[in-house]
């Protein structure tokens, strides 16, 4: 059995963390983790979900799709057994252990976090600290290395522990006025279900994730819910899906996408990319040279792309590309040798490394050691500092922000977050030439 998935299997098993539990039954409230066979439990936990992040009530088939598919996840609720629905959970939580890809085609194992919510009858009350705190107490416990998460909003985290480590460019282009210069597609394209998208898009999604730190693998449950194909799912009929198949006949490329029609005048209409994977640079050009000649479509928008996107070098006039750029993959590293270990670097050096952390997992000083392969080991210091290393001191936040080579320790020493007797060199060792990114939210 993989690592992953036996430290998945006791993730599961964990009792909740008797620290945030004592904390929440202090102030009249009941933390648990669900069982994974309870429907009534899981229908209600599925609602105060919905209801924390303004979506509408959970239909029955919603509720069913949820509880089948929940088996994946560790799901807490908190409870107040004074309120007039001791049933419905007034904070919930759901995580589940997975690999992270990280700089070197490496990965490390990850405790990923969604379904944060809390509601606001009860804000102030500690619920979510408790929560957070608690499972992050378990996932060091375990030996998880690190923690990630998306958010909906980006104030909320930091408190503990977690940063941005990998932003995501969202863009807007004129679609007639973006012209072509990348090379013109030789494969075939193919309207295929969305079933059979379904189908195709784990494993190809996960041998293209291995190259871009700070993808994440995808729990199986995920994969309909992007095809829309579960019972219950919104607008199903909305996604069109494509595959492209290289000239030796293997499918190396994926897309969804939806269209939003002009009525007015239909030469106006919108694409939205919802999902896009290609397995080289001859899939991903082929797909973008699909999107950009949709017939109707006047606007092409796309989310959760990389802050160096390839588009950018594929498109005649830059100018007809509108690109924002938003915070987007949040990590918390929790064991540092691990964590450090398990990526490459760019440049070998020595590196002395202290970290504080508030919540103590990352605490403490290392030595870095990175060779000329750029394999790091991490060893605990207590004495002097090896001669000639380059010292660093920061806190989890900001090591948690640079893990991922999304952020120059130059960058962050020249916005006083990091002390170091070398910026530069301290940066060198920590860059990596591919920017990360997260294709999706979870």
């Amino acid at each position: 059995m993989r690592r992953t998935d036996e430290l998945n299997l006791a993730h599961l098993k964990a009792a909740v963390d008797e620290a945030a539990h004592a904390s929440l039954s202090g102030a009249g409230l009941d933390l648990r983790v669900l069982p994974s066979d309870d429907r009534a439990a899981s229908d209600a936990w599925a609602q105060s979900v919905a209801r924390g992040f303004l979506d509408r009530e959970r239909s029955d088939e919603q509720s069913a799709h949820s509880f089948e598919s929940a088996g994946s996840r560790r799901r807490l609720g908190v409870y107040d057994p004074s309120g007039p629905m001791p049933e419905v959970p007034v904070g919930t939580f759901a995580s589940w252990i997975g690999d992270l890809s990280v700089p070197g085609d490496a990965e490390v194992t990850a405790c990923a976090i969604s379904a944060v919510t809390v509601a606001q009858t009860h804000h102030r009350r500690g619920i979510a600290r408790a929560m957070m705190q608690g499972e992050l107490n378990t996932a060091a416990t375990l030996g998880v290395p690190v923690a990630t998460l998306t958010v909906s909003e980006s104030t909320l985290y930091g408190r503990y522990g977690f940063a941005p480590a990998a932003a995501a460019a969202n863009w807007r282009i004129d679609r007639r006025r973006a012209g072509w210069l990348g090379p013109l597609p030789s494969g075939r394209f193919d309207y295929i279900s969305r079933e059979r998208w379904a189908a195709l898009a784990p494993a190809l999604h996960e041998r293209v994730r291995r190259h871009a730190p700070g993808e994440l693998s995808m729990p199986a449950s995920h994969w309909t819910r992007f095809a829309r194909t579960h019972p219950g799912a919104h607008e199903p009929g909305a996604v069109r899906a494509v595959q492209y198949t290289d000239d030796a006949g293997t499918v190396t490329g994926l897309v969804l996408y939806t269209v939003q029609e002009n009525h007015d005048d239909y030469t106006k209409s919108g694409a939205q990319v919802q999902w896009l994977v290609a397995d080289g640079p001859d899939a991903y050009a082929a797909l973008w040279h699909f999107l950009l000649h949709l017939d109707l479509v006047g606007e092409l928008r796309a989310g959760e792309l990389s802050v160096d996107e390839p588009l950018w070098w594929l498109i005649a006039d830059q100018r007809a590309a509108q690109v924002s750029v938003t915070d987007h993959h949040y990590v918390r590293v929790l064991d540092v040798p691990a964590a450090l270990e398990a990526r490459r670097y760019q440049a070998a050096d020595v590196i002395d490394l202290t970290v504080t952390d508030p919540l103590g997992h990352a605490q403490g000083r290392w030595v870095l050691d990175v060779d000329e392969s750029g394999q790091g080991s991490v060893h605990p210091l207590t004495g002097d500092s090896p001669q000639g290393a380059v010292r660093v001191g920061l806190g989890v936040q900001e090591l948690s922000a640079a893990y991922l080579g999304g952020v120059s320790l130059a960058t962050l020493a020249y916005a006083g977050r990091i002390e170091t007797n070398d910026a530069f060199a301290a940066a060198r060792v920590f860059a990596w030439p591919v920017p990360p990114r997260l294709s999706y939210w979870y």
